[in-house]
């Protein structure tokens, strides 16, 4: 429902440095757990804390009206009520546990995390409305529910498309182990160079070939069933005969960091950098409506798999128009299995409704055409390798000088603070930061989840960078670039632990963490604040009605843990619908309410 107060219009006035919330004062009371990373990213970008808040959160000052904001769990009743329970409903558990084999909750609170992000992302949004002169949304709610099915999306598409996968979903998967012991992930885009490199180590041609398809698609189905054969293989070298091997061929490797190696090098650097590029025209102003914020914004993207696309698409979903940039014949991706109507599920899961123009950027001719697109464009975002764009003549520098007021977006690997970086994917970075050690228990293994946890978190910073640099354009007429990357979504993530690990505390869960336990017909999910009594009470036996009756008689809450994404679409215990896209992909709900 649209807010009857009149629209206010920030008064345009020059920022000492691009920190969008400047002039701006916060207060907010809730559960740290939900509200932590809002605190935190407001307060890196300008904003003031007030005290003496009594509920929900705030935000207002410099000639804004007062936006408010409120964070949940779940829906009322529905028995999600914190991390692990959100973890279980969404299906995180059961993706995050497929190499595995069996469901387990993630070791940090990733859900939490992606929740607070989202808040930011709202918050911004309304301002945004509010400086380009519209009566924008003046209250926000988010539900970790929602942030849970975001981050599944891809799989849960996967899961209702018209055919299977394209591989089988089992357990196993990197990290590999040399001989003397140390654990590594390994990296290549090119099955030439995954060749190169196991041929090099001795590895059968048989094994070389069956391993390439799983492992090539472990960023779609969170599993890697490849053949043990690679492990022992990996087992017979020395880490410096592999690095010699991963060199010669053209595939990377990187050895897995401990949580306490990360801390000690961390720099406490934000997770997104803003730039100003120098004084535009004014914008043309518009009235978007209150469900919309960004309506009438143009967002140019040009992005590969899930980052920079779940960034724009987030945009999209605020009420900009999504111009999306391809190579000719179309993104391959969109071709990649299941279907849905004969288009990639999980290609629709991040770019459904987009449009679509096919740019041959090798062409001088046509990134001639980009530039044109650019030049009537608010945002350009891409997450291209490092030194492609300059290298093009599409850096910021470039598509600056045809539009003055253009928010130019990357989402990178490693936003160069990393001398040592290897390639800026989502496995590496998990690797490099010690999310692999995070996300598991003490005395287990330290693994990076098959999950793509930081290309989805990447995403959410992504568009929040480009909120905070549409608000800069807006409150001082300038363009703005604003950089965001992996390590700065590991850093988010990891904040908690890496304060740990700082301090010389233990960083990681304790033992057994977040494993749910197993019924006579599924698996339960004890609350984290029950899970450590929940234990104690065999449901081996009983059906999974059942067990949850017996721990709630005994003053315990638990949750049934979805393991069929399929099932989903049907799940009561969710906020919001699970629904269908015009070519039968499923569709999740929008992460935010805005009213």
């Amino acid at each position: 429902m649209a807010s009857s107060a009149p629209p206010h219009t920030a008064v345009r006035r020059p920022l000492d440095v691009p920190r969008p919330l400047d002039e701006l004062r916060f207060g907010i009371a809730g559960p740290t757990a939900l509200t932590g990373v809002v605190a935190d990213h407001l307060r890196r970008l300008g904003a003031q804390a007030r005290p003496g808040a009594t509920q929900g959160i705030a935000l207002d000052g410099a000639g804004f009206a007062s936006v408010t904001a409120r964070t949940a769990w779940g829906a009322t009743g529905s028995g999600i009520e914190d991390e692990a329970t959100a973890q279980a409903a969404t299906g995180v558990m059961a993706v995050h546990g497929r190499r595995h084999g069996a469901p387990r909750g993630l070791g940090v609170d990733y859900l939490a995390t992606a929740t607070g992000v989202l808040t930011v992302q709202g918050l911004l949004a309304a301002l945004v409305a509010q400086a380009r002169g519209g009566d924008g949304p003046r209250h926000v709610t988010t539900t970790a529910d929602r942030a849970g099915l975001l981050a599944v999306s891809q799989y849960l598409a996967a899961s209702g498309a018209d055919e299977p996968e394209a591989v089988e979903l089992d357990a196993g998967g990197p990290p590999f182990t040399s001989a003397d012991g140390v654990l590594f992930e390994l990296e290549t885009l090119d099955p030439g160079d995954w060749a190169a490199f196991w041929r090099s180590l001795g590895a059968p041609a048989e094994a070389i070939r069956a391993g390439w398809r799983p492992f090539q698609f472990r960023y779609a189905t969170a599993c890697a069933p490849f053949p043990d054969t690679l492990h022992e293989v990996a087992r017979r070298h020395a880490w410096q005969r592999i690095r010699q091997a991963a060199d010669l061929s053209g595939a990377e490797v990187c050895r897995l960091n401990t949580l306490a190696e990360r801390a000690e090098e961390h720099d406490g650097a934000d997770p997104w950098t803003l730039t100003t590029l120098g004084r535009g025209g004014p914008t043309a102003p518009t009235a978007p409506a209150p469900g919309r914020p960004l309506a009438g914004l143009t967002v140019l993207e040009a992005g590969r798999r899930i980052q920079a696309p779940l960034a724009a698409h987030l945009l999209g979903l605020l009420g900009a128009r999504i111009i999306r940039v391809e190579p000719p014949g179309g993104d391959p991706l969109r071709g990649m299995p299941p279907a849905c109507d004969g288009i990639s599920a999980r290609w629709l899961a991040l770019n459904r409704g987009k449009e679509a123009v096919e740019i041959d950027i090798k062409s001088p001719g046509d990134r001639s055409r980009l530039r044109e697109l650019a030049a009537e464009a608010d945002v350009f975002l891409h997450n291209w390798a490092p030194g492609k764009a300059a290298a093009l003549e599409l850096d910021a520098e470039h598509l600056t000088a045809v539009n003055p007021s253009l928010v130019y977006a990357y989402t990178g690997g490693w936003a160069d603070r990393l001398a040592d970086a290897p390639m800026g994917t989502d496995f590496m970075v998990q690797a490099r930061t010690g999310v692999g050690e995070a996300v598991h228990p003490a005395g287990e293994p330290p693994v990076p989840s098959l999950m793509t946890l930081l290309d989805v978190l990447g995403g959410l910073h992504g568009a929040e960078a480009v909120l905070a640099g549409l608000l800069v354009r807006e409150r001082t007429g300038q363009g703005v670039r604003v950089d965001s990357s992996l390590l700065g979504a590991a850093d988010t993530l990891l904040a908690p632990a890496l304060q740990r690990a700082a301090t010389g505390a233990d960083p990681r869960p304790p033992a057994g963490f977040r494993h749910p336990l197993r019924t006579s017909d599924g698996w339960i999910a004890p609350s984290d604040s029950s899970a450590a009594a929940a234990a104690a009470y065999d449901v081996t036996g009983m059906c999974t009605e059942d067990a949850l009756s017996q721990l709630r008689t005994h003053g315990l809450t638990a949750t049934a843990v979805t393991t069929d994404l399929s099932g989903l679409e049907h799940d009561p215990r969710l906020s919001g619908p699970i629904g269908r896209d015009a070519h039968g992909a499923p569709a999740v709900p929008d992460p935010w309410s805005l009213a």
